[in-house]
């Protein structure tokens, strides 16, 4: 799924509306390139590079955008320009200056059994007290530690374990003294491995907690 960008051009004011899967960004501007409308539509990737498809239609027509930087008047108007590079960038810096943090993902590794982290681990979660000191003291910041295991041991244990490797970390961002939200934990046990196998097998990939901020 793409993103929406439509521009208006006018003088005052801008909004950013959130619609099912998309960011519409609607921003009030006061000049426009040539061969593109006051009012129009445009295509950009997601975050992952990914572009999907939106119809545009309007009193003038229907287009469909499937390529990064087509676009399209809102009156359904085809603009036959390509939008990109400067005209893109000098277009959205309101929009990206206000759109909301997107989440940062985080996996931490353990040691088989227990809640050690591994060596590098240990590094990974200094990485995540960097990035949650980043986002600010004035940020609404909410972390979500999530517990797996691999599948040595039985369900009911590894469902404890799992718990037990989340709270570990968690309690260890609380001992920074950092100011968050909301902290959530969750404990999956073996049911969701990184890396699918067999009973009773130790897979280092699926001995982790994994980290979301937002």
């Amino acid at each position: 799924m793409g993103v929406i960008a439509v521009f208006e051009m006018q003088k005052i004011r801008s909004r950013i509306a959130l619609l099912p899967g998309l960011l519409g960004a609607l921003l009030l501007l006061s000049a426009c390139a040539p061969g593109v409308p006051r009012s129009y539509v445009v295509l950009v990737p997601d975050l992952d590079g990914a572009v999907g498809q939106v119809i545009v239609s309007g009193p003038r027509g229907s287009q469909v955008l499937t390529r990064a930087g087509q676009a399209a008047g809102i009156d359904g108007n085809e603009v036959k320009a390509q939008l990109a590079g400067p005209k893109l960038d000098a277009d959205f810096s309101e929009a990206k200056a206000a759109q909301p943090t997107p989440p940062e993902h985080f996996m931490l590794y353990f040691v088989s059994g227990g809640t050690r982290l591994t060596d590098e681990s240990e590094i990974q979660f200094t990485a995540i007290l960097a990035r949650l000191k980043a986002r600010g003291a004035q940020a609404i910041v909410e972390v979500v530690v999530i517990g797996h295991t691999d599948t040595v041991g039985s369900t009911d244990n590894n469902v404890t374990l799992s718990a037990q490797r989340a709270k570990s970390v968690a309690d260890r961002l609380h001992a920074t003294g950092l100011k968050l939200s909301a902290l959530t934990l969750e404990s999956h046990g073996e049911k969701n491995p990184l890396v699918p196998t067999g009973d009773g097998v130790s897979e280092p990939r699926n001995r982790r907690v994994q980290v979301t901020i937002r």
